[in-house]
Parts: C-alpha cells; structure tokens; sequence
C-alpha cells in the first residue's frame, strides 16, 4: 500500500489538470515575483484553493500572471483571495537579497509565505526546481509550475499583484527611475536613471546596474535616508 505522503507527491500529470485537483490532502502553491528586478523585495505567496473553486477560477482565466494583462491580475486575486481557503504573502529584503543572493531569498520569501498559512498544507507545489530549504511540510517542485497548476498561478497573479502595488506606491517617492512604469524591471530608462541619480535605498547594490554606480552617488535622489 503507498504511504500517504506517496499519494500526495507522486500524482501522474493529466493535461488540463492541475495536480492539486487529483491529490487528496490539502496543497498550497508557491510561486514568488520580483527575481530579475533591480528594484524593492522579493515577494512570494502561498495559495491553498478549496476543490469547490478550481473548474470557476479555470474559467474566470488564472494562469501564470506573465500572461495577464495588469486589470486583469487585479480581477483574478480579487477572486482568488474570495474563494482561497488561505492566501498569504512572504517577502524577502532588499537587504537580505544583497547578502543572501538572490536566490536564496527568493526561497525565503517562499518558505515564510508558507510558514504564514493559516491552515497547514500536506503539500507545497513550488514554482521551479528549487526546493525550500528547512520547510517542514512535503514538497514537490514544478517547472513551468505556474502554468500547469492551478494554486501555482494563484500564487504567481496574488503576489505579481501585491508587489506591483508596493512598487507603485515607492515609485511616488523616487518618480526619477520611472518605476509606476517598469516595476523595478531594468528597463533602458531604469538603467538610464541609475547612471544619472545612483541607486536609492530599496536598489539592489548586488545588481550590477546598480553596483556599477560611483560610489558618490550611492545615497541617490529622492527619498535618502529610507528605512526598509
């Protein structure tokens, strides 16, 4: 007889299927944004969905929040949040992405959007092929996981949202990088911007565009002196 943890974890996929939906305990799916910014944290979110609201949230359009346009990510984590059975975010520093790599931080940021349910998972589906480090509950990665689970979108649309608002709310005090716009993306007028105001506070300085600063210029323009 397969162990519990055997029937959880080792689901064949099914095309059209997310693995949730064939497993019988509860899954959380994983998945973080912000990795290849130069800007602001690492954010993750960890999405348990009740079986009840798979076939809606299927047809309402969650899939992995890079295909969705900006209105409707805001749609779809307003209804992911309305039918989850638990949804919480994790984040990791600017700081701490400056000395752990980024990473790691992106795996912390995981692990404490996990630590942060609620209810516990039997299950974590992480985005990608990294395990957590030092997370207790079983695991199972998935490449492209965001786009064949179902709670993997969910976490990917939950936490693009939440981390695209702090951004365009930071971008209210450090207008000069054109952030309301990139996100912390590096886009040409990001770097641009770099060159000619230095990092701010929330730059990743372990990002070459934004190490290959002269180091007068580190405290930046606009909003010196914040606090993460």
């Amino acid at each position: 007889m397969p162990s519990r943890r055997q029937k959880l974890t080792d689901q064949p996929e099914i095309p059209g299927l997310s693995l949730e939906q064939s497993s019988s305990g509860i899954v959380a799916g994983v998945d973080e944004v912000g990795r290849g910014c130069l800007f602001g944290p690492v954010v993750a979110a960890a999405v348990i969905l009740p079986d009840s609201a798979l076939a809606d949230l299927t047809l309402a359009g969650v899939t992995d929040s890079k295909q969705l346009s900006a209105l409707q990510r805001q749609h779809l984590a307003t209804q992911i949040k309305a039918l989850a059975v638990d949804c919480r975010i994790g984040y990791a520093s600017v700081r701490e992405i400056d000395r752990l790599n980024i990473l790691q931080a992106s795996l912390l940021a995981m692990k404490r959007a996990v630590l942060r349910l609620k209810v516990q998972p039997d299950l974590c589906l992480i985005d990608g092929n990294q395990r957590i480090p030092g997370l207790a509950v079983p695991q199972q990665t998935l490449v492209k996981g965001d786009q064949t689970s179902l709670a993997i979108a969910a976490a990917s649309i939950i936490a693009k949202v939440w981390r695209d608002e702090l951004i365009s709310r930071l971008a209210v005090r450090y207008p000069q990088y054109d952030l309301a716009s990139n996100k912390g993306y590096g886009t040409h007028a990001h770097r641009r911007a770099l060159q000619q105001f230095g990092p701010s506070p929330y730059h990743r300085t372990s990002f070459g565009p934004c190490r290959c600063i002269p180091t007068a210029q580190l405290t930046g323009g606009k909003g010196e002196g914040v606090k993460e």
